[in-house]
């Protein structure tokens, strides 16, 4: 049954759909990009259509690539998985976890320690941008971790991280009232998302700082707005997810705690069927655990 398939060729087609190039391809499996080349030009041939387009930085998987390489994928990734549950000592590998600046910085990475801990023959390479990864395009992500209250219905959601908004400062900031503070916010991709949430929280507070427009500091990232309020810049709006540390280290300290607005979640997708591979299924169950300590 499976005597003429064309293993060799999968594999090198499997390597070069999810890295989406010949040759990083080529570097993956120890051969030349030549050599992929003629493999994936065979299995073309083989199967009578193309799999890829040729395009400027790269290659494009045509709509049969896209097909067979969930097929092959999946398959592979059940024979990694088999093979690594009979090994007595779990096999090494890598995993690439695209995630906003933001969130690597402010909660992920002070945090990886204790996955490396737990997992030290696995290596994580994050892939930091506040760019949208389209996971069933771009296959070199492994895990795409996305803060936002859409549901995925295509995609695998394995964690997820809620979060309210509320106002912080330096603790001696905090513990004085205050009558016109400097509002620092962010101007993020959305930047809708602040002013509406320092509006809504101004009215829960019955205070009128936004209206009657005291001093704004705006800055492109959370964790630049962050490190302004730890220097006693002024009241920060944020998210209690990316706070969390800065508070628990005694660096900030919440403003009328009692007042919060609703945000969304921060939720770890991957396309399905990828969860399954050792080293993103390993990095899945410890960012569960993770968010529930």
């Amino acid at each position: 049954m499976f005597a003429t398939l064309p293993v060799t060729a999968l594999r090198t087609f499997e390597s070069a759909a999810r890295l989406r190039s010949f040759k990083q391809a080529a570097l993956e499996l120890a051969v030349t990009p030549t050599a992929v080349s003629h493999q994936i030009k065979a299995l073309e041939q083989q199967l009578g259509f193309a799999l890829f387009d040729r395009v400027p930085r790269g290659v494009r998987l045509t709509q049969k690539g896209e097909r067979l390489f969930a097929g092959v994928h999946t398959a592979l990734l059940d024979v990694a998985t088999t093979l690594d549950a009979l090994r007595p000592v779990p096999s090494t590998g890598s995993l690439c976890v695209s995630v906003t600046h933001s969130f690597a910085a402010l909660w992920l990475v002070p945090r990886l320690g204790r996955f490396y801990q737990a997992y030290p023959y696995y290596l994580v390479r994050l892939e930091a941008c506040g760019e949208v990864i389209d996971l069933q395009q771009d296959a070199s992500v492994d895990i795409a971790i996305r803060y936002s209250s859409t549901d995925y219905p295509q995609l695998h959601r394995a964690a997820r991280l809620e979060e309210s908004f509320g106002v912080y400062g330096a603790p001696d900031l905090c513990a004085t009232e205050q009558q016109a503070p400097t509002l620092i916010t962010v101007h993020w991709h959305d930047s809708t998302l602040y002013e509406t949430g320092w509006r809504q929280w101004c009215q829960a507070a019955g205070v009128d700082w936004w209206q009657r427009h005291t001093a704004l500091r705006a800055y492109d990232e959370e964790h630049y707005a962050l490190q302004a309020a730890v220097a006693g810049q002024g009241l920060v709006l944020a998210s209690s997810v990316m706070v969390s540390d800065l508070v628990r280290n005694g660096l900030l300290a919440s403003y009328r705690p009692e007042i919060c607005v609703p945000g969304a979640a921060y939720s770890a997708l991957c396309v399905p069927g990828r969860e399954r591979h050792p080293p993103v299924r390993a990095f899945l169950a410890w960012l569960q655990q993770e968010i529930l300590r």
